[in-house]
């Protein structure tokens, strides 16, 4: 079985000028010229945000492509993500990127990229999308509810932009110590973690600065770990 690994940001990435996380999920990746694919589902798949996913990944010296599912193009998704090197998940709305995902069955296929090897990586929705469950404000914007529906690559629960957004921390750890949601990691934008295969592997940091954290459940309340960070050179 190939090493499988899963890079999830709290925010950041390529969109927000700063490539540090970006370049850190490519280094998992032993090809010299990596083939990227963008799903931009989250987004509606935005054509702005996706010619900003070109434009970096161009000048990282990779070979960027983009699956669209609203303008669905690609007849095999199968052959076509498995044939990438890795996979990169845009921000946006999760919850309607799940539903997308599943009419298309491009969660099954992601599983199976998983495991052939293919890295797969991703910000806020794209980050979300791989645990069992998560924050989001998918169904109200600047409300973070509870999303127990992902794809469940990763145990537990995500919770992105945990310090820019004032509604995520104290609502992921109220709903984590009510139960509402399973343990499970944080990141501030500019923070990502690493998983191989279900295990963290590593908590990253643009500038050592930017925090990871385990959140979980004890008794009738919660605690919340600050993960050691590595910074990407």
């Amino acid at each position: 079985m190939a090493e499988r690994h899963i890079v999830a940001m709290g925010g950041g990435g390529f969109a927000s000028g700063n490539s540090m996380l970006d370049r850190y999920a490519l280094s998992l990746v032993t090809a010299p010229r990596p083939k990227v694919c963008f799903i931009p589902t989250a987004s509606g798949d935005d054509a702005g945000y996706t010619l900003e996913f070109y434009k970096a990944y161009s000048s990282y010296g990779c070979e960027p492509f983009v699956l669209n599912l609203f303008s669905r193009e690609v007849a095999n998704i199968r052959d076509y993500l498995l044939g990438m090197d890795m996979v990169y998940v845009g921000g946006g709305n999760t919850a309607n990127l799940l539903a997308v995902w599943r009419l298309h069955g491009v969660d099954e296929v992601l599983e199976e990229a998983w495991y052939s090897g293919v890295v797969l990586s991703g910000l806020s929705a794209g980050a979300n999308c791989w645990f069992d469950a998560s924050t989001t404000d998918s169904y109200l914007v600047g409300k973070a509810d509870a999303l127990n529906d992902g794809v469940g690559f990763i145990p537990g629960s995500f919770c992105p932009h945990y310090s820019s957004e004032p509604e995520r921390r104290p609502n992921y750890m109220r709903m984590v110590a009510g139960g509402e949601l399973p343990a499970g990691f944080a990141c501030e934008d500019g923070s990502a973690v690493h998983f191989v295969g279900t295990e963290l592997e590593a908590a990253v940091s643009v500038d050592g600065d930017a925090q990871a954290y385990r959140v979980a459940r004890v008794g009738e309340g919660v605690t919340e770990e600050p993960l050691p960070l590595v910074t990407p050179s």
